[in-house]
This record gives C-alpha cells, structure tokens and sequence, in this order.
C-alpha cells in the first residue's frame, strides 16, 4: 500500500525524499508529503493532493531545506484524499509517516481526546503523531516517546519518526509491513524496499517482524519485538535489477508485457537444466495428500490454473483459497498436506497471515514470490522466486505468466514423484514447457489487433469472458484486467455455467470474449459460444488457427494464436487477455500504470 522513504543525508534531502517517492508510487498515489529537519532543527513539511507531480511542484514554489527528512506516497484507507489526511503527519515536536492500519486507534484517540488533545485529520496514523507528541510533552526523550507510542499500537505498520531539534536521529519500526534500512558512508536509509533505496545504497538490512530501529547517520541500532538488541544481516542488493525505466515503451505495462519471452526463459532456465527439474531439498511429493493454494487477485488466479495441473499431472487433490477468507473459515488442513503461498511482493497481508495460520497445521509452506527477501519468502519453509524482475505497472503481467511457470514445474515435479507420470511422459511435458517463452514471443503479435479492438471494446460497459478447464481462470484474468486497467465492468464464467444465469445478460450490445484453444473441449465452448450469438452477443473468438477456421462463422473478430505448449498452453493465452485490457485502457485515456484505488502491494487487510 503506502510507501515511506526516511532519509539521514549530507545533501539537501527534499529532492532526494521526491526521486525515491517516484520509485514507490505504484504502491499509492492518493497523495504525497515530505517532512525535513533545516540546519537549524526545525521541522516542517509539504503535503499534495494527487499524484506525485502535484508535490514536486508546490517544493518549487515552497522548497524545505535540510538534509534530514521522511516521505510518504498514500493509499487512503481511513479518511480521504484531502492535504489534511495526507502524510506526513505533524503534531508538535514529532512528524511520522505511516504504512499500515493502525487498529485500536479510535481507542487512543478517545485516551487523547480526555487528555484535551483534538485531532486534525481523518486518519489513523495522526493518532501515532499525537501520542508521541503526549509522551514528549510529559518528559520523554524522542527515542523513549516512540518506544512508548510502538508498544501501545495495535494492527500492521511501517513507521518512521523524525523529531523537532533533532537532525541526526530517526526512529523507525515495522510490525506485519515491509521495512528496510539502506546503509550508506556517513548517511542512512529506511524506505518500504529495496527499489525505493537502490539509488543511494546497495547494502541494505531487512527488519524482521516486530523490530525497531534507531538511525543516526553513525549507523543504525535494531532491537527486536522484545526490545533486545538484535543482529540483522545487511545484504548486498543487484542495484541494477531494481532500475525502473519505460525502456523507450509508453507505458511500463507495456513493457513488462514485452519482457516474457525474455523473463519465462529465465525463470524456466533457472529450474529446468539438461531436462531435469532443479528444485530446493525437501520439495518431494510422495507422501503429500492435499495441497491448499492460497493468493489475492491475479495470484489467486494463477492457482486456479495449477489447481487444474497439479490435479491431472499428479493426482494431487487441490483447495483453492481466496487468502482474504482463508483463515476466517478455519479450514480443517491436514498434517500430510502442503500449503502453497503465492504473491508478486511476497508482502500481501491477507496472503501472509493465511500462512501464518496454516504453517504449524501443514506439513510444508511453499511460497512462490517475485521479491526473494519479502515476509513470505522468510516465513514459508521453501520460497521459489518467479524472477519476473520489477514489476512496476499495478496490474500483473510478467508477474502472473511466471507465477504460472514455477506452478507448472512443481506440478510436473508432483507428478513425477507420485509416478502418475513416468521418465518419457516428464521429458514430453518439459518440451511443452520449454516451448512456451517462443509461443508468448508468438503470441505478443496480437497486440496490433487487440488495439484495432480496443476502439469496439472501450465503449462498451459491460463485457463477458468465457473459458473452460485451465482456460476459465484465463478468462477470469482477462475480465479482472479489463476492469482494472479501463473501468469497465467484466466478468468471467466457465463456459458451461453461461446458462445458468449469464445468458440473461447477452444482447447486441454486449462484448463476449471466448477463450477457445481448438482443445478436447473446444467443441463443448464453441456449443456455448453458439448459445451467445443466437441471441446477439458480439464474439471476440480467441484460439489457434484452426479453431478459428473451425468455430469462426458468425463471430465479431478473431485473435489468432499460436498452437502448441500441450497443458501448459493457458500460460500463452494470458498475452491477449493482457493486450486487450492494455489497449482498452489506452483507448479511453485512462491511468495504465497506476489505476485509480489500486495499489501494487496490499499490505492492509
């Protein structure tokens, strides 16, 4: 959600705070703030509606000086986008800035309220700044008022104070949110990630749940969720697989959709070498009797599709969770069962916390993460990466296709080891699967007709997806896509339920997008893609050549896709459903890159 940046430096720090913000605003871009420390030790800030841009221009007109200082980027969650609710957060001697939800600060607001302290925003984080401010005004040091404030908070943050007076300190603290401290010569650093510090250091320390930190530019002293003082490796980060650039393309989405070829190949090179499976010891499916996938979103939907693979490769039987919900039912979860735990950012609250539930149920967590050094990565008792790089557009693309290739290679893995595949079937599954990076390399063609149907489809307010087996959460990633990118309202269906209540909703004027390879049940989708056109339903048909040449009497248009890829075959069709929702989006003029009350990592419940 929110990003911070904190900043201990020997250059003028507004500048610096505002370059690290641009490097964080796909996680929130309701509003912005800085807050510094001038030569003198006063403290002040600058705080804008809107995007990031709106700030860089009112520190033109208004500049702070100082070579300390704390940034915010937001995602509103309690109160509105207004310059009174954004970060950071200013009362008396102490500013803050804030990733999380702080849950009992309605309680602490009242303790504040009796103590004759009014608040002067919506948002929960103000709460922080007030009680500080309380505990500094009743004699405590700015290092003790914040150790007090962190032991009364309840819920999940990220939190970095500066002090009035005080320009060479810096407290900061993270409990369920990502932290991480930047290690520089004579200056330091605390921001939401590695991509946000990359510019100014390549050493960065993580913080571990529960941990605070006291930054001078010295160095920095960690104490854990005990308030020992605790060792936390710094890592050397590759700073150039953090570098954000458009790469000549208008939109990053549109360059992450370019990059998997490129990336598919990677992340398959990486667990397949000399036709075999490399996978971490420990990951043997034998004695497994149920497997629970767990995710949010696209991730969610990427389980989707290996819940079909891992079913009919391995037998496997498979629970499919929306993670938000998972922990609230209290699934019964077996001691011979395995829980897999897919994120992009390895941070997702809800993702996290339904493995925090299930990891002394289970007899192995599995995370599948893009970012190696995320909670979840650390928690699950194997992490894969899906080495996809820096997604930096809202809406997954190479995210989701190489969540989808390190699921194949389990499922494959699962299989094997189960024997319901032998020597020679594994060898034929892992030609199907090399295959893919050059069928997508194929399937980024279609991105000349996607944007001819762009026009057709951007002034439509509704449009139906259809797809069965691995392909109906295709489908459902191509209708989720659209309504994140364009605003329009999508849906999609198992082709098979379309009559089962669907069908009412079918007129002229409605876009219904078939996914449709010329499968064992093309025939079975193209009956119901038949049942949409008797009642004048426009069909956009997507499948090979031949399952055009064989369905395509009477359709809207076509999207011709290359054949071949054997099971693995959904991976390629998520091109398309990435490219129409692309262009859609680009044909009404709105935000591609960061769609209105979206964020890139969900880190609140």
């Amino acid at each position: 959600m929110c990003g911070i940046i904190g900043i201990l430096g020997n250059h003028q720090v507004a500048p610096q705070l505002v370059e690290a913000l641009k490097r964080l605003e796909y996680r929130g871009y309701d509003s912005a703030g800085v807050a510094t420390i001038d030569a003198a030790g006063t403290l002040d800030r600058r705080r804008a509606v809107g995007k990031l841009v709106n700030l860089s221009d009112r520190l033109v007109t208004e500049p702070l000086a100082g070579h300390s200082g704390i940034g915010h980027t937001r995602w509103a969650t309690h109160g509105a986008a207004t310059e009174g609710n954004a970060h950071p957060h200013k009362r008396g001697p102490v500013a803050v800035v804030h990733n999380g939800i702080i849950e009992n600060f309605r309680e602490l607001r009242e303790e504040l309220l009796a103590a004759g302290l009014t608040p002067e925003s919506e948002t929960d984080t103000e709460t922080v700044a007030m009680l500080t401010a309380k505990y500094l005004a009743d004699g405590l040091t700015p290092v003790e008022a914040a150790r007090a404030t962190l032991a009364r908070l309840h819920g999940a943050f990220a939190l970095a104070f500066i002090f009035d007076g005080e320009g060479d300190l810096m407290v900061a603290a993270r409990k369920g949110s990502p932290l991480a401290v930047g290690h520089g010569e004579g200056e330091m650093f605390v921001g939401s990630d590695a991509i946000a510090l990359a510019p100014f250091t390549d050493r960065i320390t993580y913080l571990e749940d529960g941990d605070h930190v006291i930054l001078t530019r010295e160095g920095a002293q960690i104490f854990d969720a005990e308030g020992r003082p605790a060792n936390r490796e710094i890592a050397q980060i590759d700073v150039g697989a953090t570098a954000i650039d458009k790469g000549g393309y208008r939109h990053f989405m549109a360059k992450e959709i370019a990059q998997q070829p490129a990336v598919l190949g990677d992340v398959l090179n990486h667990y397949i070498k000399d036709g075999r499976i490399v996978l971490p010891e420990g990951l043997d499916f034998r004695n497994v009797d149920r497997l629970t996938l767990v995710g949010c979103g696209t991730a969610y939907l990427a389980g989707y599709v290996a819940k079909y693979w891992f079913e009919k490769l391995a037998r496997l039987p498979c629970d499919l969770d929306v993670a938000s919900e998972f922990r609230y039912r209290e699934p019964p979860l077996s001691d011979k069962s395995w829980g897999l735990f897919i994120s992009q950012s390895g941070e997702t609250a809800d993702t996290l916390a339904a493995l925090h539930y299930a990891r002394d149920k289970v007899a192995k967590t599995v995370g599948v993460v893009n970012v190696g050094t995320s909670a979840i990565a650390r928690d699950t008792d194997v992490a894969l990466p899906t080495l996809a790089g820096v997604e930096v557009c809202v809406a997954s693309s190479k995210a989701f296709t190489c969540q989808l290739a390190v699921l194949a290679v389990l499922a494959l893995k699962a299989g094997h080891d189960r024997g319901v595949i032998n020597d020679a079937e594994l060898a034929a599954h892992l030609d199907d699967l090399r295959s893919i990076p050059a069928l997508v390399n194929q399937a980024l063609n279609t991105a000349d007709e996607c944007e001819r149907l762009a026009g057709w489809l951007s002034e439509s307010s509704d449009v139906l997806f259809l797809g069965r087996g691995p392909l109906f959460p295709v489908a459902l990633e191509g209708a989720l896509k659209l309504k994140e990118l364009s605003y329009i309202h999508a849906e999609g269906y198992a082709s098979g339920e379309l009559k089962h209540g669907p069908i009412a909703l079918i007129d002229q004027n409605m876009p219904v997008v078939v996914v449709a390879p010329r499968d064992a049940l093309f025939e079975k989708t193209i009956s119901n893609m038949q049942e949409v056109m008797a009642r004048h339903g426009q069909v956009l048909l997507v499948s090979d050549a031949a399952g055009i040449a064989e369905g395509g009497d009477g359709i809207r248009a076509g999207l011709t896709m290359p054949s071949g890829g054997g099971i693995f075959q959904p991976i390629t069709y998520a091109v398309p459903m990435q490219y129409l929702a692309y262009y859609t989006a680009v044909a009404k003029g709105t935000d591609v890159d960061q769609p209105r009350n979206l964020a890139k990592s969900v880190t609140v419940e």
